[in-house]
C-alpha cells in the first residue's frame, strides 16, 4: 500500500515513515499542503495521513479540495487540535478518521489496517488462498501450515496481490507499493521478487497476465 503522508515536522515525519516502513507500506512525505495536492493529482497513492498544521495552507482546505475532485481516497487526518469541534470540521469536511496527537504508533497502525481493508478484497486479517496463508498483524506468511520467511518487500508484494485477489495488478502499481520516491529500483527489481516468492509459495500462485501484470486468483 502507498501512503501519502502530510507532515511539516521533519522529525515526525521521519519517524512515522521509518516505523510505517517497518509495517510494510511504500510512504511518500511531503510537508505543505500544495506539494500535497500536487502529488495527488500527479500519482495517486492508496491512502493520505494529513496533518491539520501545514505551513502555507489549512489542513482542512487541503481535504477539501482532495475530496472536491476525489470522493474515494481514504483520509487519515492526523493533528494536535483535539477538541471536539475540531473533529467534527474535520469529519465533515470529507475525512475518514481521526487521530490526535500525541498517540500510540499502535493506534495509528490499527486505524491503518482498518482502513485499508476497506480498500481490497479481504475483509479479515488473514488471507488464505489455496495453501497459502498471509497474517496481516503478525507480517507471518505459511504455506500448508509451515512458516516461511519473506523479505519485507517480498512480504508487501505477496500481502498487495492476496488483497486484491482476482484482479491483476500492474507492474507500476506494484513498484509503487513497494518503492517511496527517491530509492532506486533495478529495471529487474519486481521481477526478482516474483522469482523469489514463486519458488517458496509454488510456481503457479502467482499468475502473470502478459503485458499487464501480475495476479493471484481469487479464494
Amino acid at each position: 500500500m502507498l501512503i501519502l503522508l502530510v507532515e511539516d515536522d521533519r522529525s515526525i515525519a521521519h519517524a512515522l515513515q521509518r516505523a510505517l516502513h517497518t509495517q510494510g507500506y511504500s510512504v511518500n512525505t511531503v510537508g505543505n499542503g500544495k506539494t500535497a495536492l500536487l502529488a495527488i493529482e500527479t500519482e495517486r497513492p492508496d491512502l493520505v495521513i494529513l496533518d491539520l498544521g501545514l505551513p502555507d495552507m489549512d489542513g482542512l482546505d487541503v481535504l477539501r479540495k482532495v475530496r472536491a475532485r476525489d470522493v474515494e481516497l481514504p483520509i487519515l487526518l492526523l493533528t494536535a487540535r483535539a477538541e471536539l469541534d475540531d473533529k467534527v470540521a474535520g469529519l465533515d469536511s470529507g475525512a475518514d478518521d481521526y487521530l490526535a496527537k500525541p498517540f500510540e504508533m499502535t493506534e495509528l497502525q490499527a486505524r491503518l489496517r482498518v482502513m485499508e481493508r476497506r480498500l481490497t478484497t479481504a475483509r479479515t486479517a488473514e488471507i488464505s488462498i489455496g495453501r497459502v496463508t498471509l497474517d496481516i498483524n503478525h507480517h507471518s506468511v505459511a504455506r500448508d501450515g509451515d512458516a516461511i520467511e519473506l523479505s519485507r518487500r517480498e512480504f508487501m508484494l505477496l500481502k498487495s496481490l492476496m488483497e486484491n485477489a482476482g484482479r491483476v495488478q500492474t507492474r507500476n502499481t506494484l513498484e509503487n507499493r513497494l518503492y517511496s520516491w527517491g530509492e532506486e529500483v533495478a529495471s529487474n527489481a519486481l521481477e526478482v521478487h516474483i522469482h523469489h516468492l514463486r519458488k517458496k509459495l509454488g510456481a503457479d500462485f502467482i499468475k502473470t497476465v502478459r503485458g499487464v501484470g501480475y495476479r493471484v486468483d481469487s479464494p
